[in-house]
């Protein structure tokens, strides 16, 4: 499993050691022993599985406040997407600084997203289906949406290159605010991982 830092401190790329034959290939997803061996300690609770079935799907910018935020390991299963983390730490030297990482089945890169973020990510394929895991449970009362198109973050989606006009929303992303009007709570709290 080889571990990338990004320009965003404790924001990790992963790309698994996929072992291959005349039959297929076999992969670990995910090992917290290799994790822990890296100096990254998570203890996920839940995983969860997302379809969008139409090329142009945008989902995000969606968080979970304190004192339930989640980190987050992202994974494309079927398909293609534009992964996208933001910092939304208030403080932090990377504050609405964002990464954007194509995620694929080929590829299988996963991006390894801490709390204090937010994440969204874009279809660039029919059918894509998207796994990830979570350290903290769904709560209602905490979850948070920013706008996807926030001129104060300015997250270049790549919409022309890859041959989309307008992105397909849910009725909540279209109606999230922006990030000087959300309820976002995430303070930076020094030397983070």
């Amino acid at each position: 499993m080889k571990i990338t830092k990004t320009e965003i401190k404790g924001l990790y790329i992963i790309e698994p050691t996929v072992y291959g034959d005349n039959r297929g290939w076999f992969m670990e997803t995910y090992s917290k022993k290799v994790l822990n061996e890296m100096g990254i300690e998570i203890d996920f609770v839940q995983d969860n599985h997302s379809y969008s079935a139409n090329k142009g799907t945008l989902r995000g910018i969606h968080f979970q406040n304190n004192p339930k935020s989640q980190t987050k390991l992202i994974r494309c299963t079927k398909g293609k997407i534009l992964d996208i983390a933001v910092d939304l730490r208030k403080g932090s030297p990377t504050y609405k600084k964002w990464i954007a990482v194509e995620l694929t089945e080929e590829n299988k890169k996963m991006l390894l997203i801490p709390k204090g973020f937010g994440h969204g990510f874009l279809t660039i394929t029919d059918n894509v289906e998207v796994q990830y895991k979570v350290d903290e449970y769904y709560s209602k009362e905490h979850d948070g949406s920013i706008k996807y198109n926030d001129p104060e973050i300015n997250i270049n989606w790549n919409l022309e290159k890859y041959g989309i006009k307008e992105p397909i929303l849910s009725e909540k992303d279209k109606k999230a605010p922006y990030l000087k009007n959300s309820d976002c709570n995430f303070k930076y709290q020094g030397d983070e991982k």
